[in-house]
């Protein structure tokens, strides 16, 4: 039996003792940051949101398998929140992904309706097509007389995670609406109630697990009591997305206690906040970074890019005189003046383990080395 085929489905129930001890972390971890956040300059505010939400699109389209490109979504989020003028659109796709997360972390006292999800689900698919597969868009999926499989890959290695409800569908989610409007639960443990339930009915033909994740989103915002993102769960799931789909299943195929669901869910969302606190260190030392390098003498454009490609969380390695070059498209010659003007003002530091033609630099940890 599904869990959906229970006779007293959508009852949940859990442990709320186990519950509301993880939810106290929680909401200690939220304080945190929040406080934080109301300590810092307009400039990195910004920036700490265009992160949170940058990572939380990319991440949820990456639990899919789907690569955007991070460039183009951090600059679509700059600009739909203000922060950027200048501006290239990107792919119809791109954008859309963009703002429906928006539109459910911004707008999240909204109420979830039937037709804020179609809106939502025609943003993701504006062509009609999943790959190489036209879907039915913006609508409920079709109903049919067997219950519709949800499974992964193909031929010999097709797997069935669990079966949704055959019909019903138009009737289970507007229960699931008058829920998310009405119940007053913490909207902490709605959020991990919704995305189970909603996924459980799974009521589009596609792009159902990043709309259920878009849907906790806007649960996690309203917690929040601001409009802004500074901490996305999308990048918490994905580093452990075997065990996020394992939960998912199991729970498919057990009772309507969910304390193993919701103990796993709100785990994350822990993690997820304590990594945003750690983000939260990163931007603030980038800021006084530039602040002491700027507070002395400025550097060239040349030397900028490489600062902040290397205070960027997506750059891997060490710097050389040749991938100097090559990033900045200059000679070498002018690549380790460079790289001697930054190590003698002590923004680079030389890697000790590399000597010779294999010498690389890596960027200072301490605004303390630089100009002492």
């Amino acid at each position: 039996m599904w869990l959906w085929q229970a006779p007293d489905f959508p009852n949940f129930t859990w442990n709320e003792a186990d519950i509301l001890k993880i939810i106290a972390d929680i909401r200690y971890q939220q304080g945190l940051l929040l406080g934080r956040i109301q300590d810092v300059g307009f400039e990195e505010k910004g920036s700490a949101i265009i992160e949170a939400q940058t990572q939380n699109v990319i991440n949820s389209a990456l639990i899919e398998n789907e690569h955007l490109s991070l460039s183009d979504v951090r600059s679509s989020i700059a600009r739909h929140l203000g922060f950027q003028k200048d501006y290239q659109k990107a792919d119809r796709k791109t954008e859309g992904m963009v703002e429906m997360l928006l539109d459910a972390t911004d707008q999240s006292d909204k109420p979830l309706t039937k037709q804020r999800l179609f809106g939502w689900h025609n943003a993701l698919f504006p062509d009609g097509f999943s790959g190489i597969h036209a879907i039915t868009v913006a609508q409920w999926r079709e109903e049919y007389g067997d219950p519709m499989q949800v499974v992964s890959g193909m031929g010999d290695r097709l797997r069935v995670h669990f079966e949704a409800p055959a019909s019903q569908v138009d009737e289970m989610m507007q229960q699931f609406f008058d829920w998310a409007e009405h119940e007053s639960l913490d909207p902490i443990i709605k959020s991990g109630i919704a995305h189970l339930w909603f996924l459980t009915i799974h009521p589009f033909e596609d792009g159902n697990g990043r709309i259920a994740r878009a849907i906790s989103d806007a649960f996690l915002s309203e917690s929040d009591g601001v409009k802004q993102r500074f901490y996305n769960l999308s990048s918490q799931i994905q580093k452990d997305k075997k065990n996020y789909y394992k939960r998912l299943q199991m729970q498919q195929r057990a009772d309507l206690d969910i304390t193993p669901w919701l103990t796993w869910y709100l785990n994350a969302v822990q993690l997820a906040l304590k990594s945003a606190n750690h983000d939260l260190n990163q931007i603030l030392f980038k800021s006084q970074l530039w602040q002491k390098i700027n507070s002395h003498q400025s550097v060239n454009e040349r030397q900028k890019t490489i600062i902040n490609l290397m205070l960027s969380a997506d750059f891997k390695g060490n710097i050389n005189t040749s991938k100097y070059a090559k990033l900045c498209k200059c000679s070498p010659d002018t690549a380790l003046r460079d790289i001697n003007q930054l190590k003698k003002r002590g923004v680079l530091i030389k890697n000790p383990e590399n000597k010779g033609r294999n010498t690389s630099y890596f960027l200072t940890s301490s605004i303390d080395t630089i100009d002492r």
